[in-house]
């Protein structure tokens, strides 16, 4: 028993003196990485590490001042990838979506990423967009570039000039299907560039993988000394963080970001909710908001903008204006993600303004005419005092350059336009909120609330000529190809302070007395002539003589005949638009028109009996008119 306890005494004994050892072992390795910290700060070629904010990773900085990020690329046929001293900024995967070219902007004293874009060079006039937003880029920003798939089908040259221009040498050898990645300077030089070509017509470039390091600068070596008052503090934080702006973030001369546009007088709708409806188009999104806030009557205080997702980009332009933002977390996908996104953001605009009896809603890819508050608050009172009208739109569908001509005129029609509308807040809350669909439908907001069961045969106003322009190539159902079709030669009211006509007389019954009062004046055209033609209006006719054209539509719902007739006008023919009860009004050659559907229209009554009228355009010429 004694020799046992004795045994424990020294086994105790040698942990007491193990565990000494250890602790002055570890003091002395304390005291040696305090003596070389020390002898590392005092060494002015060693260098330092400094977190970037909003980086991951931190950056190797040289207590000289020299400082670099490593930038690794990646440019194939199905992915795209950018990282930065480590840390992803782009990994964009799949061959089937965001083909083209890949741009990254990042800060030249942090490394932090600035701008994202993706700019698909197959398709035309993409390459002029790029070259746009380039130009928009400060100097001195770092540029990262990276195709994927195919970007060079429509690169056209002044694209590829101006690429040379950044210091690209691969750029005019870069053809269908090459693999391309490239880092440069804005206003500087090339930091690295690399370049794979296809073998043939049907394959690929091979893979192409660039890693650079990246001086950057002084953080006091950039930046601007902006007022310290509420507009240069926004300022400051915007462009601190993004980029692409152009003159936004200029030192001298910056372009405007707060707004004192003229009043309107007898302004009716100066505290109605404006509610814009908003994705990840940013640069959109600051294009529309500087034409919405600049037009007469415009409010500040009841614009409100909606995100349908969490992107900092378009917050950091809403805030740039010192407007309210609302971000919200997407339901559904495709058609029906932007169908919630509709039906959250005007639920919550009328939650935020509850004394609100209407609301405005506009979209992001929308030029505002000077005309926009003065059209809605001389048509207003139209939604109280007419049951038979549910809104009240700034958009007409036909109405292109040469098919729209009178500022002051309005029209009836049964098809919903949207792009800049009026409602009121009973017509949302007590029937659209109820039977919104929901997210599993793949509907279109737009054609739901065209629905017969929807419109109740209620029909809205909307101008002749447009006080909205629908301006963007890019969204879920738009590319550059459908806009340059059907959207880039609508026109719109370039002057305020019109004065409508006969708005009362857009009331139900009153319409009806109007519409018989023109027919009666008008005389129909000369129905065995082609409306393809350019002499299809006598050219001898006086100015603003009121004309009809009479087509066969045996029921409500045949559109054969105006179909064709509307390709060969060069209108909106993609579905059928913009009618009040079979018949279109527009204008052709400078004089009004009224298409009359025979005998669908009441209105059919107003044809001589020496008409015939005309049933099958496409089998006439296909000469068609100028616009």
């Amino acid at each position: 028993s004694l020799k046992a306890l004795t045994g424990r005494r020294c086994i105790g004994k040698f942990i007491k003196a193990g565990i000494l050892v250890i602790l002055l072992v570890t003091a002395v390795f304390n005291l040696m990485y305090i003596f070389e910290t020390g002898k590392k700060l005092t060494n002015k070629d060693e260098t330092d590490l400094s977190v970037v904010p909003g980086e991951n990773k931190p950056i190797p900085v040289s207590l000289t001042g020299s400082r670099s990020v490593q930038i690794d690329i990646v440019s194939s046929r199905e992915s795209v990838f950018i990282a930065v001293d480590g840390t992803t900024v782009l990994e964009d995967e799949g061959f089937d979506k965001n083909r083209g070219i890949h741009i990254i902007i990042l800060n030249q004293a942090t490394g932090s990423v600035m701008a994202k874009r993706v700019f698909d060079t197959y398709s035309q006039q993409e390459d002029d967009a790029m070259v746009l937003f380039l130009n928009m880029v400060s100097d001195g920003r770092i540029l990262v570039f990276a195709v994927k798939d195919e970007g060079s089908f429509q690169l056209k040259k002044p694209a590829r000039d101006f690429l040379t221009s950044l210091g690209s040498e691969e750029i005019a050898n870069i053809w269908y299907r090459d693999m391309w990645a490239f880092v440069t300077i804005k206003g500087g030089n090339k930091i690295g560039e690399k370049h794979s070509k296809a073998p043939n017509l049907n394959s690929w470039g091979e893979r192409v993988e660039l890693q650079i390091k990246a001086t950057l600068v002084n953080s006091e070596d950039i930046g601007c000394q902006w007022p310290n008052d509420d507009e240069g503090k926004r300022r400051k934080a915007f462009c601190s963080k993004v980029e692409g702006y152009g003159s936004v973030c200029h030192c001298s001369g910056p372009a405007p970001i707060s707004f004192k546009p003229p009043d309107l007088p007898k302004n009716k709708v100066s505290n109605i909710p404006i509610a814009v409806i908003a994705s990840d188009r940013p640069h959109y999104l600051y294009r529309m908001l500087q034409t919405l806030l600049s037009v007469p009557g415009a409010n500040p205080k009841m614009v409100t903008v909606f995100i349908d997702g969490y992107f900092e980009e378009p917050f950091a332009v809403t805030k740039l204006f010192g407007l309210r933002g609302i971000q919200h977390t997407p339901l559904g996908l495709k058609n029906a993600r932007i169908s919630q996104h509709y039906k959250a953001s005007l639920t919550a605009t009328f939650n935020l303004y509850p004394d609100a009896q209407y609301a405005i809603v506009i979209e992001e890819d929308l030029t505002i005419s000077p005309d926009f508050f003065n059209y809605f608050s001389q048509t207003k009172h139209l939604l109280d005092e007419d049951p038979s009208l549910y809104c009240i739109s700034a958009w007409n569908d036909q109405g292109y350059e040469h098919s729209s001509k009178d500022p002051a005129l309005l029209y009836r029609v049964e098809t919903m336009p949207g792009l800049g509308w009026l409602l009121k807040r009973s017509l949302y809350k007590l029937e659209l909120e109820p039977q919104w669909p929901t997210p599993e439908k793949q509907w279109d907001w737009d054609m739901w609330m065209r629905s017969s069961a929807v419109r109740k045969e209620r029909e809205c106003i909307i101008p002749d000529i447009s006080r909205t322009y629908h301006f963007g190539s890019k969204g879920l159902n738009m590319n550059p190809y459908f806009q340059e079709v059907y959207f880039n030669k609508h026109s719109l009211q370039p002057e305020g302070g019109i004065k409508l006509k006969d708005v009362d007389r857009m009331k139900k019954d009153d319409y009806e007395s109007l519409i018989s009062e023109l027919l009666s004046k008008a005389q129909p055209v000369d129905h065995t002539r082609s409306p393809c033609e350019k002499d299809f209006v006598q050219s001898s006719l006086p100015e603003d003589t009121l004309l009809t054209i009479y087509i066969e539509m045996t029921t409500a719902t045949d559109f054969s005949v105006w179909k064709a007739l509307a390709k060969c006008l060069h209108i909106w023919d993609l579905d059928v638009r913009g009618f009040h009860r079979s018949m279109w009004r527009l204008f052709l050659f400078g004089h009004p028109v009224f298409v009359i559907g025979v005998p669908a229209s009441p209105y059919s009554s107003s044809k001589p009996a020496n008409v015939q009228p005309l049933k099958n355009v496409s089998q006439l010429t296909e000469e068609k008119p100028n616009r």
